[in-house]
C-alpha cells in the first residue's frame, strides 16, 4: 500500500512538471491562455453593463411614466393574488389540519398545544363579547418580498387585498385601471387602508380628503374629486350609508359643485381646515365642459344619476354592506346606482378579516371563510343549555350557526354575536351569509327582538302606507326616556324619515305595532297582558339621520337602537310629527 501511494504521488509531480512545462512553452496556432482571460472578462464587462444599462433604463422609465408603473405594479400584484388564491384552494383541501395549523401560530409554541383544538377549548372557556367598536387598522407597509413566489406573507389583510384586487379584475377587466377608482369614506385622524390599498394608483380621490374632521365635509370634497374624473370604473365606500350621503349631498348641492368644478376652487366650508383646503385646492383645475355636463345631468333628475354622470361606471364596491347597512343598499339600488352590481369584498367581525368575496358579479353576496386567517368555532342555533361548539368541517348547509372567534393571541374564543347561515361549500370551506347580530335587540319585558327582525315587520307596515318610501328609522327603549315618556308601560318609540309623506293617521302608525305583534308572539303576549306599552312613532325631518351619523363620530355602522342621551335628544329635536 505504501508503494502503491509512492507511485501515485511520483506520478501526481510528473503530471504537475509537464503541466508547467505546456504553460511555458506556446503552441503553435493557438493564444495563450494568459492573454485570452482579459478578452472573456472584457466581453463579460460589456455584457453585464448592457444588462445594467437596460434594466436601469426600464425602471427609470417606469418611474417617470406613472401609467407604465401602474401597470408593472398591478401586474405584479395580480400574480400574486393569483397565487394566494391557488394556495387558499390547497388550503381548502383539509380545513382542519389548517385550522389547527393556525390556532398553533396563535398561541405560540411555549402553551402545551399537542392536544390541539380540543385542549385549547378545555382550558379556555368561551369568552366574552368581541368589541364591534374596534377602529379599522391603518394602512399597513407592503413588503415587496410577500409578492415573490414560494413567500407568503401571514397578514390577513395583505392576502385579503390580493384576492379582491384578482377577483375584481377578472370580473371586471377595466376596473383596475388607473385612477378608476373614486373612494367614498370618513376615515378620521388619519388614511385607513381601502380595500385596494396595495395599488394606491387605482384611486382618484386623494387621502387627506378622508381624514378631514367633519365627516359631511370629507364626503363632499371626495364627490368633487370624483366629480372631476368622467372615466370612472368603481364607486367604492367604506360604508354603504357613505355612498348614499355623499349621493344626497348631490342632489342638494349639485349647482355649487358644478361651479366648483368649472372654476377649479374649493369653497371654504365647515370641518374644512384652512391649510387642507389649499394643499387639496393645488389638485383642482377648472373644467367647465364637466361642470356643464354634471348641470345637464342634475337637471334631468337623480335616477341612474351615477351611470350617467360615469358612463364608464362597472361596479360599486363597499366594504360593509350587510346587517345595518343593507337598507341604503336597497335605496341605492332602488334610485341612484340603478343597474349597477353591488360588491362586498370582505366579511370582517371584530376588528379581524375573517372571510373574502370571491365572486364580485354574482348579486347574492357569500363569504369564504378562510381557514388561515383565524381560528373558528360555531355554536349551532338555536342555542343549547349547555352550549358546544362545532368546528369548520364540521358545519352543515343551510342551517344558522353562532360565530365564535380566535383571531388574536390572548383574546380567546370571543363571542361574535353574529349570526351566520351556511351557503354551500367551495371543497372544504364553508361559504357563508350574515343573518343578524344577536346583539342588537330591542328588549324592554326580556322579549328580545332582533333589528333585522324588526326591520322587517317594519318594511311590512311600510307597504301599508300608499305612497311612503323609507329613508331611514331608529328605535329607542322608552328608559332611555326617563320621565318624557310619560306614565306608561315600557314601550318602544320609533323615528322614522319618509319621502312621499308628511303624516300618519294614527291607523297608520298602528299598523306597525299589529306587524310586530303578528311576527313576535311573545311580544304580543305582553302586549296583551299591558306589561309593555303601545309603540309610539315620530317622524322627523330631512337629513336628520346624516347629521345623526356625523354625531356618531366613528366610521361605523349606525346602530338602529339607540343608548345614549345625547344622540337621542338631538334626533329628538328634529319631530316634526
Amino acid at each position: 500500500m505504501r508503494v502503491a501511494g509512492c507511485e501515485g504521488t511520483q506520478r501526481g509531480q510528473s503530471a504537475g512538471w509537464a503541466r508547467g512545462v505546456r504553460g511555458r512553452v506556446p503552441v503553435l496556432g493557438r493564444r495563450p491562455h494568459s492573454a485570452m482571460l482579459p478578452a472573456v472578462a472584457v466581453a463579460a464587462v460589456a455584457v453585464a453593463a448592457v444588462v445594467a444599462v437596460a434594466v436601469a433604463v426600464a425602471v427609470a422609465v417606469a418611474v417617470a411614466v406613472p401609467a407604465l408603473r401602474h401597470r408593472l405594479v398591478r401586474s405584479a400584484l395580480r400574480r400574486a393574488g393569483g397565487r394566494y388564491r391557488r394556495r387558499l384552494e390547497a388550503l381548502g383541501s383539509d380545513v382542519r389540519l389548517s385550522q389547527e395549523r393556525r390556532l398553533r401560530r396563535l398561541l405560540g409554541t411555549g402553551t402545551g398545544t399537542a392536544g390541539g383544538s380540543e385542549e385549547f377549548q378545555e382550558r379556555h372557556p368561551l369568552g366574552p363579547p368581541c368589541r364591534h367598536g374596534a377602529p379599522p387598522d391603518p394602512v399597513p407597509p407592503l413588503r415587496l418580498w410577500a409578492l415573490l413566489p414560494g413567500c407568503w406573507d401571514t397578514d390577513p389583510r395583505l392576502q385579503g387585498s390580493l384576492l379582491y384586487l384578482d377577483a375584481l379584475g377578472a370580473a371586471f377587466p377595466r376596473a383596475l385601471a388607473r385612477r378608476g377608482t373614486a373612494l367614498l369614506h370618513w376615515t378620521p385622524g388619519c388614511p385607513r387602508a381601502p380595500a385596494g390599498w396595495p395599488l394606491p394608483t387605482l384611486y382618484c380621490t386623494p387621502a387627506p380628503a378622508g381624514a378631514l374632521p367633519s365627516r359631511a365635509a370629507a364626503l363632499r370634497v371626495q364627490l368633487l374629486f370624483a366629480l372631476r374624473q368622467r372615466a370612472l370604473h368603481v364607486l367604492e365606500a367604506g360604508l354603504a350609508a357613505e355612498l348614499h350621503d355623499a349621493l344626497v349631498a348631490l342632489r342638494t348641492e349639485w349647482p355649487q359643485l358644478a361651479q366648483e368644478l368649472a372654476l377649479g376652487r374649493l369653497s371654504p366650508q365647515p370641518g374644512l381646515p384652512e391649510g387642507v383646503r389649499d394643499q387639496l385646492q393645488a389638485l383642482l383645475t377648472p373644467d367647465a365642459a364637466r361642470a356643464a355636463e354634471l348641470r345637464a345631468e342634475c337637471a334631468r333628475g337623480f335616477e341612474g344619476i351615477a351611470m350617467r354622470l360615469w358612463p364608464q361606471l362597472e361596479v360599486v364596491v363597499l366594504r360593509t354592506a350587510h346587517g345595518t347597512e343593507r337598507l341604503y343598499c336597497d335605496s341605492l339600488r332602488q334610485a341612484d346606482c340603478q343597474g349597477l352590481p353591488f360588491y362586498c369584498p370582505f366579511y370582517q367581525v371584530g376588528g379581524a378579516l375573517l372571510g373574502v368575496n370571491l365572486w364580485p358579479a354574482e348579486p347574492v353576496t357569500r363569504f369564504l371563510l378562510c381557514p388561515d386567517w383565524a381560528f373558528c368555532e360555531f355554536l349551532p342555533c338555536p342555542a343549547n343549555k349547555e352550549p358546544r361548539t362545532v368546528l369548520l368541517d364540521e358545519l352543515w348547509e343551510g342551517r344558522e350557526y353562532g360565530l365564535v372567534v380566535t383571531a388574536q393571541p390572548g383574546e380567546y374564543r370571543c363571542r361574535t354575536g353574529e349570526v351566520l347561515r351556511v351557503a354551500g361549500f367551495h371543497k372544504q370551506c364553508p361559504m357563508v351569509e350574515p343573518v343578524r347580530r344577536e346583539s342588537h335587540t330591542l328588549s324592554v319585558r326580556g322579549e328580545s327582538i332582533p333589528e333585522e327582525q324588526f326591520c322587517q315587520s317594519l318594511c311590512r307596515a311600510l307597504r301599508m302606507w300608499p305612497g311612503a318610501r323609507l329613508i331611514d328609522y331608529v328605535c329607542v327603549e322608552s328608559s332611555l326616556l326617563g320621565d318624557s315618556s310619560g306614565p306608561c308601560a315600557p314601550h318602544y318609540e320609533v323615528f322614522m324619515e319618509l319621502q312621499g309623506l308628511r303624516d300618519l293617521s294614527e291607523g297608520q302608525r298602528y299598523k306597525l305595532d299589529q306587524c310586530l305583534q303578528e311576527d313576535f308572539p311573545v311580544y304580543k303576549s305582553f302586549r296583551f297582558k299591558g306589561s309593555i306599552g303601545p309603540l309610539r312613532l315620530h317622524l322627523v325631518r330631512p337629513g336628520t339621520f346624516t347629521r345623526l351619523r356625523e354625531a356618531l363620530g366613528s366610521p361605523l355602522p349606525m346602530p338602529r337602537v339607540l343608548h345614549e342621551e345625547q344622540l337621542l335628544r338631538l334626533i329628538q329635536g328634529s319631530v316634526v310629527s
